[in-house]
């Protein structure tokens, strides 16, 4: 993997997924990681029609300073895409800033989303999380791969901080054994993230 993308406050994520692959979860567990290590912070989710597999997005804001902005995120330094199909119908590159950060679900290399998605400035980062929550979970949940994915991409928080509140979060709602998933997920996406 290329150097890591450094991010300057404030940061802006838009984050893409369907209902059900968890990309609420994944934007509040970015914004408790980061609350932890006493960073100021906001996630909100944006949905359409709310039903299992519709198209929604979701926002996280960190801050080094209180946040006063309650409005949704037109233009993030970076966009992460859980669901790869919704690059070829939505525009998952508006708004995003020209030194931003694309991170996609995707088993291609970079150069080869850019070319696809005719995205020319930034960084673009692709992870194959479909593949990775398949062998760790057993279904194509990508939410905590993508996280995974975004802590390799920015190195803007530590990966074991990150695992310890999924952990937290996630025992007494899920089995171990779905909690262990979800961060062998988180790992193995860590180090199969590529830059470019």
């Amino acid at each position: 993997m290329a150097a890591t993308v450094t991010l300057d406050y404030p940061i802006e994520i838009r984050w893409h997924g369907r209902g059900g692959q968890g990309a609420v979860t994944a934007a509040k567990l970015l914004a408790e990681t980061a609350l932890e290590l006493g960073r100021q912070v906001q996630s909100f989710p944006q949905f359409g029609s709310e039903r299992r597999g519709a198209p929604i997005a979701a926002y996280t804001r960190i801050d080094e300073k209180p946040i006063t902005l309650y409005n949704t995120i037109e233009e993030p330094n970076v966009v992460i895409v859980l669901d790869p199909s919704l690059a070829g119908f939505l525009p998952v590159t508006r708004g995003l800033r020209a030194d931003g950060l694309l991170i996609i679900n995707s088993p291609e290399p970079p150069d080869a989303v850019r070319r696809a998605l005719r995205w020319e400035s930034g960084t673009v980062s692709t992870v194959p999380a479909t593949r990775i929550a398949v062998e760790h979970l057993g279904r194509p949940v990508t939410n905590t791969a993508m996280l995974g994915a975004f802590f390799a991409a920015t190195d803007l928080l530590p990966l074991e901080k990150v695992t310890g509140v999924v952990r937290a979060t996630f025992t007494g709602h899920y089995p171990e054994a779905v909690v262990e998933g979800n961060l062998r997920a988180m790992r193995d996406a860590f180090q199969k993230t590529l830059l470019g």
